[in-house]
């Protein structure tokens, strides 16, 4: 066995949250008059936490720091409504974490989702496999690509960083990963691209989850 434990990332990797979070920042732009995203558009607004999702999506005119933080707090509210009403975990995901749980590999999500919003859509969606570590953005924490919560999640698992798997979706958590000393592996399935996860560093990509569990 290569490697002895696992690091999700949540959106884009084991839950498809897209329309969820699209469909919440549309309603608050519309309540604002401002342009409306596309779902395409947020495949690359999402994954860096809160702020930055708000800020992109606003006119750059617009980017002033009261109404960012007016329109993070209606996000809580307007994203408390909805947040499992399109998630589903992607096809795969649930056989692979099956696979990885028969065999005892050790598993933890970091994301950079709202920490609180990370529990609980874990808790709906994923809660019947056991986690060792559940980590979103917490306050006084920085958030991937820095590697802390990673690093975090190793002490947890009890594993050294060499013999931990980062999977993702995105150029941020591959860089994360190398940052940790991990091994970064980069999901097709999710909101990104292959060139972002090889320029992320990326070690290897798969299409599909089944392919994880060939890798330990």
């Amino acid at each position: 066995m290569k490697y002895k434990g696992i690091i999700f990332d949540l959106d884009g990797t084991l839950l498809d949250t897209l329309e969820d979070l699209a469909d919440s920042v549309n309603a608050i732009l519309a309540e604002l008059n401002l342009p409306l995203h596309s779902l395409a558009d947020y495949r690359y607004h999402v994954g860096k936490g809160m702020r930055s999702l708000i800020t992109n999506v606003l006119p750059a005119e617009a980017r002033s720091d009261k109404l960012i933080d007016e329109c993070i707090d209606r996000m809580f509210a307007e994203y408390g409504k909805r947040w499992d009403a399109k998630t589903h975990p992607y096809d795969g995901v649930p056989e692979l974490l099956e696979t990885l749980t028969a065999h005892n590999i050790p598993m933890s999500i970091v994301s950079n989702k709202e920490h609180h919003f990370t529990l609980r859509v874990t808790e709906k969606f994923l809660g019947r496999w056991k986690f060792r570590a559940v980590f979103g953005e917490r306050e006084g924490v920085a958030r991937k690509p820095d590697p802390v919560s990673l690093l975090e999640a190793a002490k947890i698992m009890g594993l050294g960083c060499e013999d931990i798997i980062c999977l993702g979706d995105s150029g941020s958590d591959m860089t994360a990963a190398v940052n940790a000393g991990m091994h970064p592996v980069g999901a097709l399935w999710g909101f990104r691209d292959a060139q972002e996860l090889i320029a992320g560093g990326a070690k290897i990509l798969v299409k599909y989850p089944v392919e994880v569990a060939g890798l330990f």
